[in-house]
């Protein structure tokens, strides 16, 4: 029997038996529709890192690797604080930088890394984050996601962030059965226009930090179930459902310090200061 959704309708895409797999133009059409009902749920989704200039949010995004960004940005104040140039973090004693870094966890390949890539800044940039994924992917601890959240959020350029919720969802989605992140954002990228790309990134993340968990998907509450070929993978009870929403869907603390007004608006709240409560 074909799973129902909230809404009564069979979940998009879910093969049964006579099912005709779903054609190029009708996957097109719904991940559309997905992303325009996320931009509705999220109308406030935005880079969850604290930043005010291109190089916080290339720091920030090297240091947000095997933590959470609510730790970032409880950790990178202090940091900027002390060396809020790159030519200051290029010229840093190590041990201190790791002192600073150690909540963020590796923080001794971390302080090596921002270190590394402060250095870069300045011998090879005069200074300054370059503005081109060619050029970003030189820098030590810089990879293509890192280089896409830089390039989208502090430059205006479109890009594609295949983080860990990005992947899980796309292919809970059946977006695409690809499993490398650069096939991932190739397939994905071909199913949008291109100046989608940065808010697609921010609307997919804050949709699997909140709602569709690795573990246990919130299916019961979610808006998208009707367009969705996994529904039904996770508590589909709705009361049971909403208990497992997070951030400021579940009425609790975002990751940011400094939140967007528009996220304040919307009845989020910001993150604490390390140490606090």
């Amino acid at each position: 029997m074909t799973k129902k959704t909230p809404a009564g309708k069979p979940a998009a895409g879910r093969k049964t038996a006579g099912d005709k797999p779903e054609s190029r133009t009708a996957l097109v059409r719904r991940a559309r529709r997905i992303n325009r009902e996320l931009a509705e749920i999220y109308p406030y989704a935005h880079p969850e890192l604290d930043f005010e200039n291109p190089f916080q949010l290339v720091v920030a995004t090297v240091l947000s690797a095997q933590t959470t960004d609510l730790r970032v940005n409880q950790t990178t104040p202090a940091l900027f604080a002390k060396y809020p140039t790159p030519e200051d973090l290029a010229a840093a004693d190590p041990e201190e930088v790791e002192e600073i870094l150690r909540p963020t966890g590796f923080f001794r390949a971390k302080t090596r890394s921002v270190i590394g890539l402060s250095k870069a800044l300045v011998e090879q940039f005069d200074g300054e984050v370059p503005g081109r994924l060619e050029d970003l992917v030189k820098l030590p601890g810089v990879g293509r996601k890192t280089a896409f959240v830089v390039l989208g959020n502090a430059f205006g350029r479109p890009g594609i962030t295949v983080d860990t919720h990005f992947q899980r969802l796309v292919r809970r989605w059946r977006w695409t059965e690809e499993t490398e992140p650069d096939k991932i954002e190739a397939a994905v990228g071909a199913l949008f226009p291109k100046s989608e790309w940065t808010m697609l990134s921010h609307h997919v993340i804050f949709h699997g930090r909140r709602m569709c968990h690795a573990r246990k998907p919130a299916c019961g509450v979610c808006p998208i179930a009707p367009l969705c070929p996994a529904y039904g993978e996770g508590e589909t009870d709705p009361e049971k459902a909403r208990k497992l929403l997070k951030y400021e869907k579940g009425g609790f603390p975002g990751q940011r310090l400094n939140p967007p007004q528009s996220y304040l608006d919307a009845g989020g709240r910001p993150a604490p200061p390390l140490g606090a409560g």
